[in-house]
């Protein structure tokens, strides 16, 4: 595969986890499409396997947000500057402390962006929790498992 086509691939998984952050937007689909398109003109084994991996994943991430409340994105706060702040701690923190760091890089994405527009600790904490009970848990699982498949992804262009 040429470096124009993986450009390509980094796009399409990049826009699909911008996706997740954005409601309806199937950011899981784009990404799966996107190991879909890599693994189908690579035809290796890891690429095969990263593909069912990923579908997987992807399958299992449905069924445990289907399991969740329903998501509640009115009423309750969510900005778009929580949103970004979120998305940007949570791929900081998949970045700083591997995989595990994307969980509290998103929660703390969260409470800076509240913390930033409440002023104080106890209300961004309460605004906190409310986000993440009312949208943010169900968000955090998918944006979690693209970060995963994408994480997977680059690890095996580089050193695959």
């Amino acid at each position: 595969m040429g470096v124009w086509q993986l450009l390509m691939v980094a796009t399409v998984m990049l826009l699909g986890l911008f996706g997740v952050l954005a409601p309806g937007v199937p950011g899981t689909w784009l990404v799966w499409a996107a190991m879909l398109w890599w693994s189908l003109h690579e035809r290796t084994d890891l690429a095969w396997i990263l593909l069912a991996s990923s579908t997987g994943l992807l399958l299992l991430t449905q069924v445990i947000v289907w399991q969740l409340p329903a998501r509640r994105f009115r009423g309750v706060g969510i900005t778009r500057r929580m949103v970004a702040y979120a998305g940007v701690g949570a791929l900081l923190g998949f970045v700083l402390v591997p995989v595990v760091g994307a969980i509290p890089g998103f929660v703390g994405g969260i409470y800076l962006a509240e913390r930033l527009r409440l002023g104080g600790h106890g209300q961004a904490r309460a605004a906190t929790r409310t986000v993440m009970r009312a949208a943010g848990t169900s968000v955090l699982v998918e944006l979690f498992a693209c970060l995963l498949i994408v994480g997977a992804w680059a690890g095996a262009v580089l050193w695959g």
